[in-house]
């Protein structure tokens, strides 16, 4: 593997990509599930939480006579996840260190950099507001009906079987997929670095982006891999989530790993 950039001479040592398989993906998920197994208890209560969170949000949405938006605001939603997994990511260290895991760690992590995780939870959210923002103005543009929005069932049949619901659902996946990939760039290593390294946001982030830059055809498998399994997720009414979320942080952490050259570790 080939190391990317270098190190700058003052101040924390800047990130150092290193060249990876474009197989690797792989790899990061079998790793993943064997610390499931290692921990089945934390990883999975943190699975069944997002899984109940994302329920909980579409039966709002329902009682609320409002589930033609479950898909884009649950989407949405999940964009918010590399942030929501902090504590997977501090479940795959201490395990990859051989040290023990509790509940109490995997909920209240100790991060190098607190602030600037804050702060790119902070742009997490806007992507998410500005996805919500996008999806009702798609529906609004396409349905030609101001803010009214039809029974879910009467919704899911135009979506599908009229000129302006498959207009609809494809610009919507257009937008969606710009969105979420930008997203994906922007935090593929960026929280599980700023988890053990006392870096700014913005250093953090453009390593990400450097990392899956340098590592195209890896990265763009892992990104079609994570969202395979979130679309399972979801389509299985959310309870598929309490597996696949856990799968997918665990595994973002293994990732960072193989991306970034210990700061320590020979040129």
């Amino acid at each position: 593997m080939n190391a990317i950039g270098a190190q700058s001479s003052s101040g924390p040592p800047r990130p150092v990509i290193v060249k990876i398989s474009s197989e690797a993906p792989w790899t990061w998920l079998t790793k993943a599930w064997t610390q499931i197994r290692q921990a089945p208890g934390i990883t999975l209560a943190y699975g069944l939480g997002f899984a109940l969170i994302s329920m909980g949000l579409a039966a709002l949405l329902v009682l609320a006579d409002l589930g033609v938006l479950i898909l884009p605001l649950v989407g949405g939603f999940l964009l918010l996840g590399p942030m929501l997994a902090v504590g997977l990511y501090e479940t795959a260290r201490r395990l990859s260190a051989g040290k023990p895991i509790t509940f109490k760690q995997a909920l209240f992590v100790k991060t190098a950099a607190p602030s600037q995780l804050a702060f790119i939870g902070v742009l997490l959210l806007l992507a998410y507001f500005a996805w919500v923002r996008i999806a009702m103005l798609l529906f609004a543009f396409f349905s030609g009906i101001g803010g009214e929005f039809p029974p879910l069932d009467v919704f899911i049949s135009n979506l599908f079987f009229t000129f302006d619901g498959i207009a609809l659902l494809a610009s919507g996946t257009i937008a969606g997929g710009i969105i979420a990939f930008i997203i994906f760039a922007m935090s593929a290593i960026s929280i599980p670095l700023l988890l053990e390294r006392d870096l700014d946001a913005i250093t953090a982030v453009l390593a990400s982006i450097e990392a899956v830059r340098e590592n195209f055809a890896a990265m763009l498998l892992w990104a079609w891999l994570i969202l395979l399994l979130i679309a399972f997720g979801v389509a299985t009414g959310f309870i598929g989530l309490i597996l696949t979320f856990p799968l997918v942080g665990l595994a973002t952490w293994h990732a960072y790993k193989d991306l970034v050259k210990e700061p320590d570790s020979p040129q």
